[in-house]
């Protein structure tokens, strides 16, 4: 064999084996590669504070907070598994690590924040005024001068009422009978919690439809959500985030006034 055919035959081989290489990189290049699946953040919740969070007639989850957090959770990418659990046992069960976060309505104070590390507040729960649906010269804590105000004895809406020059009290022992004498024109308006005068409002059977909520709330009780100490999950920055996001958008203001009955104040 001369050496032209020699070099020939040997370039055929080294094409052949290019050829073939290029073949199986290919091929192990196209094998699909199934990412990593995102495990869900566990966020419990004592779901029996309606209209924040309580379990609706098909036993789902449900509420303000549940919707504000899976429109946080739809606009960060990330994934939410409610566990609902007792009020008595739910700070517990975080600091034994059963669930990432706590979201029930949890007001932030001094003396939580020590022992945990919250959210930027979601939620102003303050005292708002309630009336009934046809008074028209009661707009907010501001009008209440002159006007008798139910309270529940005891609590920061009838301490908030003595605050307001002018507005004589009428304390109650409980705060459905408040809001039945506002009903009965005994009194001219009543004065509770926000999340409290909107389940009033808009849910519960014997008030619906006949009394409304005015103005917004006029003293601070914020709402946050809980994690442990350090945020070992690393889920506050995604949520305070995903909050931002849900109030510029409009988001936000929607499930305020479809569980709340009125517009957040700004």
């Amino acid at each position: 064999m001369n050496s032209r055919k020699i070099v020939s035959l040997s370039l055929a081989v080294i094409v052949l084996a290019t050829m073939l290489a290029a073949c199986s990189g290919s091929a192990t290049r196209a094998a699909p590669t199934s990412a990593p699946e995102t495990k869900p953040f566990v966020v419990a919740s004592d779901a029996s504070f309606p209209p924040m969070e309580y379990v609706d007639e098909t036993k789902a989850i449900v509420g303000f907070d549940i919707d504000m957090m899976n429109a946080v959770a739809a606009a960060m990418g990330f994934k939410v598994e409610y566990k609902n659990t007792a009020w008595d046992g739910i700070f517990a069960g975080l600091e034994g690590a059963a669930y990432d976060a706590v979201l029930s309505a949890v007001t932030v104070t001094d003396e939580r924040k020590q022992k945990y590390d919250f959210s930027e507040p979601y939620v102003n729960a303050g005292q708002i005024v309630v009336v009934r649906t046809d008074e028209t010269a009661i707009t907010g804590d501001k009008t209440l001068a002159g006007k008798l105000v139910g309270a529940q004895i005891g609590t920061t809406g009838a301490f908030a009422v003595q605050k307001i020059e002018g507005a004589k009290l009428k304390e109650y022992d409980t705060i459905d009978l408040a809001m039945l004498d506002l009903l009965n024109k005994n009194v001219d308006a009543v004065v509770v919690d926000t999340p409290v005068a909107a389940n009033y409002v808009l849910a519960s059977e014997n008030f619906k439809g006949k009394l409304k909520l005015v103005g917004t709330p006029f003293t601070e009780e914020y709402y946050g959500v809980l994690v442990r100490k350090g945020d070992p999950t690393g889920f506050l920055p995604k949520f305070n985030e995903g909050l931002k996001k849900i109030k510029a958008d409009g988001t936000y203001d929607k499930i305020y006034a479809k569980w709340i009955g009125v517009s957040p104040a700004k």
